[in-house]
């Protein structure tokens, strides 16, 4: 029998589902079963008895190139993880885990260990079987310091392993931790015996429904059908194409032009375009897949003092962000919880407003009149429109910032790496899933070492206790409100809005889905007419 994790929270989040036709109607609040693609639950027609259709190759339009080197990271990159490589749990829409995997699991009584019971009959790409000691070398590789991978605290609390034959296996914890789970979706299973090759993107060896058939830098992957998955009769396409297609028009005239069917990257300000093709759906999953944001380096004078960064928090204009930079698509928030987190607070979410006024005051008070700064941005259009609208408000409060646009590898290496500049703006991941996450695992936030550099016993202290606490009820929310409640007093991260993934898919595909780390699930899509 399955036994969820003490903590795991059940509050279910919602959708927002846009009609794809010139002047159509809004609708709001529509419920969401589970992770399924809104496509698939709100606009596919019927598709007889046939049931759905097998074949064909659908072809993915995204901004960034894969990286090989962050193979293991959370990036703009990680789409096509799911494709290649299965996690061992997948969490539903409300935050439940459910099997992949690993079919069943037990926590102790203490909660200081854990029995998996591993899916039997899967096989990587190369026919070599699946079993626990993939598992055990899947964890004790995201605990190697030399991997880029944001989950390491967590996967670092595992301090022992015991194997029970090929197919079982208890992790053995130095403290309990609220957040495992969390770290089951997003470790991939990659094979201990070709992972250096992996990182080289040489070779990619998994267990998912596709196989890499050739990686063209620059312009992207191709990946064909897994004939050995492990769910039968799975994947139902042919293949799939990631292209390329770092300019905006360029990919919304390959979606228009049906030359891709499906893409998570059309920016906010390019979405009214789309949503006036009749071909073309548009869905918003407002479970806050990611959030808008401007980071602050503390050790840049001014910047340690917390009144200037304060002053940068009330400068932003977040409803502005949302309606021109995402065009409507998110939620203006200052904290970095959806409204499906558990950590999610309407006074929270509009601790800071825009008010000028008020943020001259606090420059002032704190011995400036005008301050000049970079700010480093990744040089993709999106992107570049946050930037441009963060530094118009900070202009109006005397702080000139200089633009300084970055390819987004070398921008993901220095957020990793701790050399951002004094100001940066971006979007992170991480409070979609467990609170505690956040703050022990995104390189922004991390308690231990952000790349704001960062210090503070006191939220330390608060993220240890919020992240190791069984607690539930008004005790967890106690824990998670003493986090919140330094991230803005401190204001070395400023959240700005709340960006749910927005899917724009031809209307010939069906059931295509994302998991809680933006993963694309294609193991039950297929294209039809």
């Amino acid at each position: 029998m399955t036994e969820l994790h003490p903590s795991t929270p059940t509050a279910p989040s919602r959708r927002t589902t846009l009609r794809a036709a010139a002047g159509g109607t809004l609708l709001l609040g529509l419920g969401l079963t589970g992770c399924r693609s809104a496509v698939a639950e709100a606009e596919a027609p019927a598709t007889g008895a046939a049931g759905p259709k097998r074949g064909g190759t659908l072809t993915v339009a995204v901004n960034t190139d894969f990286t090989p080197a962050l193979l293991f990271a959370q990036s703009g990159q990680s789409l096509q993880h799911r494709l290649i490589y299965n996690t061992l749990t997948r969490y539903d829409d409300r935050l439940e885990p459910r099997p992949e995997l690993a079919t069943s699991w037990e926590y102790a009584p203490d909660g200081r260990a854990l029995t998996l019971r591993l899916r039997t009959g899967v096989v990587f790409h190369d026919g070599r079987p699946f079993t626990a000691d993939d598992v055990v070398f899947a964890v004790k590789n995201l605990q190697n310091p030399a991997r880029a991978a944001q989950l390491r605290s967590t996967a670092a609390a595992v301090t022992g392993f015991e194997k029970r034959g090929d197919h079982e296996l208890t992790l053995r914890l130095a403290h309990p931790v609220n957040n495992l789970f969390d770290l089951f979706e997003f470790m991939i299973i990659t094979d201990r015996n070709s992972v250096e090759d992996a990182v080289a993107g040489k070779r990619l060896n998994g267990t998912g429904p596709f196989r890499l058939a050739s990686w063209r830098p620059g312009t992207g992957l191709s990946l064909t059908r897994n004939e050995k998955y492990w769910q039968p009769d799975r994947p139902y396409l042919d293949g799939v194409e990631l292209r390329v297609i770092p300019q905006a028009d360029a990919l919304v005239s390959s979606l228009r032009t049906g030359q891709s069917q499906l893409s998570y990257a059309v920016p906010g300000r390019n979405l009214s375009t789309v949503t006036a093709v009749p071909e073309l759906s548009v869905t918003q999953y407002d479970t806050g897949g990611g959030a808008s944001y401007l980071g602050v380096n503390t050790s840049v004078d001014p910047l340690g003092d917390k009144t200037v960064r304060q002053a940068l928090a009330w400068a932003v204009d977040r409803e502005r962000v949302l309606d021109q930079v995402l065009g409507g698509y998110g939620l203006a928030s200052a904290t970095p919880w959806p409204k499906s987190s558990p950590a999610f607070t309407e006074a929270g979410r509009t601790h800071y407003r825009h008010d000028p006024g008020k943020a001259r005051e606090l420059l002032r008070s704190a011995g400036h009149t005008r301050l000049d700064l970079p700010l480093l941005h990744v040089n993709l259009p999106g992107e570049t429109a946050l930037a441009e609208a963060v530094q118009y408000d900070l202009k109006q409060i005397g702080v000139h910032v200089t633009l300084e646009p970055t390819d987004a590898a070398t921008a993901q290496k220095r957020l990793i790496s701790q050399t951002m500049p004094a100001l940066w703006a971006m979007g992170h991941s991480f409070s979609q899933v467990q609170p505690s996450t956040l703050a022990v695992s995104a390189y922004p936030f991390n308690a231990a070492k952000n790349t704001s550099r960062f210090r503070s016993e006191a939220y330390s202290r608060a993220v240890r206790e919020a992240w190791t606490s069984r607690a539930t009820g008004a005790e967890a929310n106690a824990l998670r409100q003493r986090v919140t409640d330094t991230l803005l007093d401190e204001a070395f991260i400023i959240d700005l809005v709340i960006r749910g993934s927005v899917q724009v898919a031809s209307r010939k595909l069906h059931g295509a889905t994302l998991n809680k780390f933006s993963y694309l699930n294609l193991d039950d899509a297929y294209l039809a007419a």
